[in-house]
């Protein structure tokens, strides 16, 4: 099992959430930026990461710019955005 609280992408997310300034992300930014080549097998585990960050309180994830709770995803795309 990962140890999300040390895992490169629960810290890849968290820096690109500081180095946004406040400004919303999609998690495929963080896996684009990590592995370009192959970001595409990495969103499974960054939507992981995503979901404990907002569990711990540090990430707002929104829909259509509209806070939602991850239990309740949609097809649609989401952004994230820090506390």
């Amino acid at each position: 099992m990962r140890d999300l609280q040390t895992d490169i992408l629960v810290l890849a997310t968290m820096e690109m959430a500081k180095r946004k300034e406040g400004s919303a992300f999609a998690p495929a930014e963080v896996v684009r930026w990590l592995y370009p080549n192959d970001w595409e097998h990495f969103m499974e585990e960054e939507m992981e990461a995503v979901c404990w960050l907002f569990q711990q309180g540090f990430l707002e994830i929104r829909q259509g710019g509209i806070p939602v709770d991850p239990n309740f995803l949609t097809e649609e795309p989401v952004t994230l955005i820090i506390k």
